[in-house]
Order: structure tokens, then sequence, then C-alpha cells
């Protein structure tokens, strides 16, 4: 379950004009909130603020204001001034400033300006009072966390009243809006656990119209399905690439549509390329581990390598899929075997001691009831990721379309990327418990503290070339941590560093003009000194990994017949059947 803002915030800035992404004094958390974040998508999968933490957390910001009436005195005391300038007209909050408050009858309607900047001015004090309270970072935070779950809700914006533009809705439609509303609200209580819809599917059929790639499935275990694409060219690179992606998210975001796709985009350029595609596990798989998945990864390697008659592959390992290969290679390095020729690591993050606020909202509390949860359930489910995601972005994610969706009786927006983002999948307990050692112990970083299939994992014992990509905006795997894979690995590693986001990093074709890229052949002490160095390009990095791509994969050879062979018949075209699952 992985969210970019900035991916959002493109599907939904156009949706609701009555109420789009706002810009609060609280969402200078949200950088903070995100890293936290980061660990769900990034194979690290903490309960963050479970309902019991975010009790505690309510309570120890009541008990230190109580303990503190002064603050409480001044905020109010600022508040009451505020109110008065509002009353009067005089106020200074500039509503345009967030964007919920855009429409043109804030400026207009003095009733609607004053509730406007009335509700600003009560959500300044209130983070401003947690901000003067005597708590500790962790605290803090929290407690900002729990105050703006309870400001964003409140907001004038979520009333049919407070909001013109649903009123304007209404009366243009004599009504009808309102019963679209209220039909949308029915359907989510039905078959959305009561959370307003954030996209509209309906377009978006795998196989159909995104992950339409053509190619076939050569091999299934109880893990995996391993889908071998169809050549674009009449000559590929011998040496075949093995794209493993994270088990948290569907594979087809790497095949996410014609123009959008990474696999289109390598085929096209002559490669060979195969697709580990997850099984969506249940309950009935609560022991799957780390061990398995990577037993699983090393049987699909043997039959791609038996299908393009090579000695070794090049990998791509991306996000979770990025932990799952490294894991691999470090295995691989331990009993010698030289089956991966050079690896991508595709916005992964390797080393979790990154100077970032990753860690606040983890405790060994938190950890062991996360761990206890999904062991109790059998998996971490993905449908209650979904719902952590809503509620820690709540205006973003929540309010935004309850506005869109029953006020303004609106369709939520049909965006691919939403739509793949919803096609929810389970983590196994099992590997869950081991992400979480990997994430919470850093044992990547720690030769020989993490053991896989029985061996010690020493990432600089992993010789060959790397290739290192990170999203400069991206919240979910910070670039400095990213970064820190180069000191990690111990062959040649070539950083690149995107201007973008994690799923715009992802999806990055090669027409689009505000793509950029930056690179720096030089090895630096640390990430901002090499980014200090680094060279800016025009255009998206899949170019310049094929060109590195092309260098490690070998002659150019005649493109096979068939994709398939009678020792690894064709199991049924792609996308194959685990990604339905």
């Amino acid at each position: 379950m992985v969210f970019d803002f900035d991916i959002v915030r493109q599907a939904t800035s156009t949706a609701n004009p009555g109420h789009a992404m706002a810009s609060t004094p609280a969402q200078s958390d949200r950088d903070l909130i995100e890293a936290a974040v980061s660990a769900l998508s990034a194979a690290n999968p903490f309960s963050l603020l479970s309902p019991g933490q975010t009790a505690a957390a309510a309570d120890r910001v009541s008990r230190a204001t109580l303990r503190q009436p002064a603050a409480i005195a001044r905020r109010f005391g600022d508040f009451v001034a505020e109110s008065a300038k509002i009353t009067m007209g005089t106020s200074e909050i500039d509503l345009a400033a967030d964007r919920r408050f855009t429409h043109e009858q804030y400026d207009r309607n003095p009733i609607l300006r004053r509730a406007g900047q009335r509700y600003l001015a009560f959500t300044r004090s209130v983070h401003e009072l947690i901000d003067d309270l005597e708590l500790d970072a962790k605290s803090n935070l929290r407690g900002h966390f729990v105050a703006g779950l309870l400001t964003e809700a409140v907001a004038p914006t979520n009333t049919l009243a407070g909001n013109p533009a649903a009123i304007r809705e209404a009366v243009d439609t004599r009504g009808e809006s309102l019963r679209d509303g209220f039909r949308h609200w029915l359907h989510d209580q039905r078959e959305n656990g009561g959370m307003p819809s954030m996209v509209d599917t309906r377009p978006f059929v795998v196989g159909e119209t995104i992950a339409t790639t053509p190619g076939e499935v050569v091999f299934r275990n109880e893990v995996l399905e391993l889908i071998h694409y169809e050549p674009a060219t009449e000559q590929v690179r011998e040496r075949p690439v093995f794209i493993v992606p994270p088990q948290i998210n569907k594979y087809y975001v790497l095949d996410l549509a014609e123009k959008r796709s990474l696999v289109e985009a390598a085929v096209a350029a002559g490669q060979q390329v195969f697709m580990v595609s997850w099984r969506n596990p249940t309950a009935e798989q609560s022991e799957w581990n780390l061990d398995h998945y990577v037993a699983a990864l090393l049987e699909g390697i043997d039959v791609a390598l038996d299908l393009t008659g090579q000695p070794n592959l090049n990998m791509l390992g991306v996000c979770a899929g990025g932990i799952t290969t490294a894991s691999l290679l470090g295995h691989l390095a331990a009993v010698s075997d030289q089956r991966v020729n050079a690896v991508t690591f595709l916005v992964t993050i390797l080393d979790w001691d990154v100077p970032s606020t990753i860690g606040t909202f983890t405790s060994g509390p938190a950890v062991a009831a996360s761990i206890q949860k999904s062991q109790r359930d059998g998996i971490l489910s993905g449908e209650d990721l979904g719902r952590l995601f809503a509620w820690l972005r709540p205006n973003d994610l929540v309010w935004n379309y309850w506005v869109n969706n029953y006020l303004m009786g609106k369709n939520p927006p049909a965006f691919d990327i939403l739509s793949w983002n919803v096609d929810a999948t389970n983590l196994p307990a099992g590997l869950h418990a081991d992400f979480l050692g990997i994430a919470s112990d850093n044992t990547l970083t720690k030769p020989n503290e993490l053991e896989v299939l029985a061996t010690k994992v020493d990432l600089s014992s992993v010789t060959c070339d790397a290739y290192v990509v990170a999203g400069y905006t991206d919240h979910i795997t910070p670039w400095e941590g990213c970064y820190n894979t180069v000191d990690l690995l111990g062959g040649n590693t070539e950083f690149v560093l995107c201007k973008s986001g994690h799923v715009q990093t992802l999806v990055c074709p090669g027409d689009n003009p505000k793509a950029r890229y930056f690179t720096n052949p030089d090895r630096a002490a640390d990430a901002n000194s090499w980014k200090e160095g680094a060279t800016e390009h025009t255009g998206s990095w899949w170019g310049h990994w094929l060109t590195w791509m092309d260098e490690r994969g070998g002659e150019l050879i005649d493109a096979p017949a068939r994709l398939d062979s009678d020792e690894h018949p064709s199991l049924g075209t792609a996308p194959g059947q685990y990604v339905l699952g």
C-alpha cells in the first residue's frame, strides 16, 4: 500500500474544488508523518498509532495541558483576540493560503469568510498549544497527529452549510447532487467499510486496460508466478532482467498502462524481461517468512536462466522487493553463487538508520503489538493498511473524498495509480515479523546479523555492479537513506536521484517533459555532498538506466521464437492468475 502524495494531489486537485488539499499549520508535520508511513510501503509495517496509542497520546497532551495553565491562558487569549479581529473584519488570516477556502464566496460572503478564518485561528491555536507544552519529541508529534484528526474533522468545508461549492452544486442540479451523494454514501457503507471511496476503479481492468504488455506465465509455485514478456525487437540482450516487485503491492505499477510502463520501455529497448507476480497470501500462509520468499525467487531465477540459456542474470528490486533482493544477494554471496550479474535497487531502503523521524511513531510496544496482531490474524491486512493510510492524512484522504463524493455528489476520480493502490494485498505474519526485525534492528547494515536460508548476510560481500534509484521528494523511502546503499554494497554502485516522489519515480515515462534526474559518478561521503556535486538532466531516468543495462546485458542475439519451453511450458498469458487474487 504505497501512497505518493504528489500523485494523490495530482488526481484530486481538480476533482473537488470545494475541498482541495489544505496547507494549514498542522501540515508542517506532514513530512514527519509520511516518514513514519514509509514503514508500511517499504516493508516495515509498524502499527504506528494504534487506537490505544492514540488515546494515550491524547491523554498525555491533556495531562501536560493541565500542568501548564499559563500555556492554555496564552493560547486561549491569542484565539480570543484573533476572534475579535475576525468579528470586526480586520483579521489578516489569509483564507487563500488553505485551498479548502479558495471558493469565491469566501471573499464575498462575510459569514463564510469569518467561519473559515475562525476555524483556521482555532486550528493554529491548538497546534501552537501543543508546541508550548513540555513534551518529548515523540509525544509532541503524536499530539499533533491526534489534534489533526480532531481539527480536520470539524472543518466547515466538511458540511453542506459551510461549503459554498456544494451548495451551488445542489442548486444547479436541483438537489440531484445530494441524492447522488447519499447513494455514494450508502455504497461506501456496504462496500468500502464506511470510508469514502478514493478512486473510480471501473475503467481499470487488469489485463485489459492496465498490465497489458504481452507475455506468458512460464512458472508458478505457491509463492509467485513468473511472467516472461514478449520481445518487441528482432534482437535482444542475451542476459535477462528479473524484476522483483514489493510484496505489499501488486506488481503492475511497473506495467501500468501503455506509455506508462517500465516493462514496456525495457522490452522496447531490447531487454528480455521476467517479472515476479506475488501470490496474495491469506491466513493459511501465515508462516511464510523471508526464507520462503527468497527460496521462491531462487526457483524463479533458475527458470529464467533455463529459458534463456544463460549462467546469470540482472535483477531489479523495488521497495520491499528490494529488501528481499538484497537478502537473496547476501545469501548467494555467502555460498559463492554467481547467478546474479548486476542489480538495480529502485526506491529501496536498506539502511534504516537515516536522518529522518521514521522512528517517531515506533516503539518496542508498538512493534510487539504489530507482530502480535499479524500473528493472531495470520496476515497484515491490505485493507487495514489502506484505512491506516487514510487516517494518517485525514484531510487529503478522507475528508477530501467525503466532500467530493457525498456533498458534491461526484464520482471519485478515475486514475490508474490510485486504482492500483486500492488493489490491496496482504503480508503474511512471518514475513511481516522478519521485515520488522530488519527495520527496527537495522540488520542489513550489520554483517552476519541477518540469517537467510541458514546463511549469514553481509552486504559488503555483494560485489556485483549496482544501480540505485531514489526520489528527491519521496517521503516513503527518503532519498538520503537510499543513498546509503552505496556504502553497504561491495561492488561498483551508481546512484541516480530523480526529481520526483515515490510512485512518480516508478512511473516516469520517457516523454514526461517535467521529468528530471541527477547523476554524479563520484562517491561522496554523504548524500548531501553527492547532491551538491551532481549534474541535473532533463527527461526520465529510464533511458539512463537502460543504457546502463545494455552495458551489462551481454551480446545482442535473435529474439527467442517462444517464451516458454518444453521443460517450462506456458501456464497462461500475462498477467496470470495471482495478480487477480
